[in-house]
């Protein structure tokens, strides 16, 4: 590296450090309502601003040769300067989504001082590219989680639903150069969030138990009467609700649940000869949850195909963690969608037209229960088709909707502490 380059890289790295710590300072110190109108001034209106030196390193920045790739970076973390310190409040947590909306706002006003024009253009052409930008996506979502309205109108995006999809929120409310601090910020949300859905839903499940309860030896409507109702925390009908959690919570593996079949996979694979003998009986533990007419049209060919053709040349090795992990993340992969870049996921919705999103998702749950490992990976499958359909309406895919929210069931009821011995007792009065 040049010394001009390094001299000029050290320089940028203290206006940078200039800017973070008068954002720090001033977070301790003032309202949020404050904070927002600064934060139109300094970056919105690129003028008017009371402290000129932060004003001048903002525009030193900006004017930087690496301003097109970095600039964005720098802003993300401006940003989460304020909204990591207002997540922690919750009488501030309504000045995130504020402070998010003035980036889609015009500047307020107009550049008076002819030395600042240049300076003012180049700032705001800055802003345009990250509102534009994937870590810009990212604060909009985290606006969305953190919103106390939750939007489930029929023909409301898709987008709007992600405050409640907890396993959704690492992978589409961190983006690249996200700080430390802001992944703390969101896996604290996301640990909140799914607490309170676990509650909610077992909460759910003993009012519903009682009702049947109470209605066997009386009237449902007295039953409607003696207990205080709880709603139903997902958007799944209450009737799929009750399908959906049986199926995942309680034994309906014939008389064993997908733990207990999980865990019989577990223990007789770890004898199997070689990594080809532990393919085919993977094969043999997920075809035993298809149908067998659809399965034998071109499912099962497709898989065999798949396991087959995953490390071809490791088949005669022994089983070990690299191999299981490999072929459930590729497993995972031929069963939802590849990847940002090929969202394709025909196999995929050609298993919900067929078997439906309970017993798709049940396929998904057989593989992460035997390899935990790649649960991380299932939901970054997710948050893919999440980013795919986040602009449609959610009526026009209400599928995938319904998969999401048997996603979040089925991970709850199998990954958490959450009780449901008695689900069995749920009946739907």
């Amino acid at each position: 590296m040049s010394t001009w380059v390094a001299n000029y890289s050290r320089l940028s790295e203290q206006d940078e450090q200039k800017l973070y710590d008068h954002l720090l300072n001033l977070v301790q110190q003032e309202m949020p309502e404050q904070l927002i109108a600064r934060f139109r001034q300094l970056f919105i209106d690129g003028v008017g601003y009371p402290d000129a030196e932060v004003l001048s390193a903002i525009d030193r920045i900006a004017a930087s040769k690496l301003a097109d790739q970095e600039f964005r970076f720098v802003l993300n973390r401006c940003c989460h300067i304020l909204v990591n310190r207002w997540q922690t409040r919750p009488q501030s947590q309504a000045a995130i989504p504020q402070l998010i909306s003035i980036f889609e706002e015009p500047p307020s006003r107009y550049v008076t001082e002819f030395g600042r024009s240049r300076s003012v253009r180049r700032l705001r052409s800055l802003i345009s590219d990250f509102v534009e930008s994937e870590q810009f996506l990212a604060l909009q979502r985290l606006g969305r989680v953190v919103s106390e309205s939750q939007d489930t109108a029929v023909n409301s995006s898709v987008g709007l639903l992600i405050r409640r999809y907890p396993y959704l929120y690492e992978h589409c409310l961190l983006a690249d150069g996200s700080t430390y601090e802001q992944q703390q910020a969101v896996r604290e949300l996301q640990a909140k969030a799914q607490r309170q859905y676990e509650i909610d839903l077992s909460q759910y499940v003993t009012y519903q138990v009682r009702r049947s309860q109470i209605a066997q030896s009386a009237s449902p409507e007295l039953a409607s009467r003696l207990l205080k109702p709880v709603k139903n925390p997902t958007l799944l009908s209450d009737r799929d609700l009750c399908t959906a959690l049986k199926h995942f919570a309680g034994k309906s593996q014939g008389a064993q649940t997908y733990r207990d079949v999980a865990q019989r996979f577990i223990t007789g694979s770890a004898h199997a000869q070689s990594f080809r003998a532990f393919k085919d009986d993977l094969y043999q533990y997920i075809t035993s949850s298809v149908n067998s007419d659809y399965g034998g049209r071109q499912f099962n060919n497709q898989l065999y195909s798949q396991l087959r053709d995953t490390l071809p040349d490791s088949d005669s090795q022994k089983i070990n963690d690299f191999l299981i992990v490999r072929t459930c993340s590729q497993l995972l992969n031929f069963l939802t969608v590849d990847s940002q870049h090929r969202p394709q996921h025909f196999v995929f919705i050609d298993l919900i037209a067929n078997l439906g999103p309970t017993l798709t998702t049940g396929l998904l749950l057989k593989i992460v229960l035997i390899c935990r490992k790649v649960k991380p990976y299932l939901e970054k499958r997710f948050s893919i088709l999440f980013n795919h359909y986040e602009q449609c309406t959610s009526d026009t895919v209400t599928w995938f909707v319904q998969m999401m929210e048997n996603l979040n069931v089925a991970l709850s009821t199998n990954f958490s502490t959450i009780d449901l011995s008695f689900i069995n007792q749920f009946a739907l009065a």
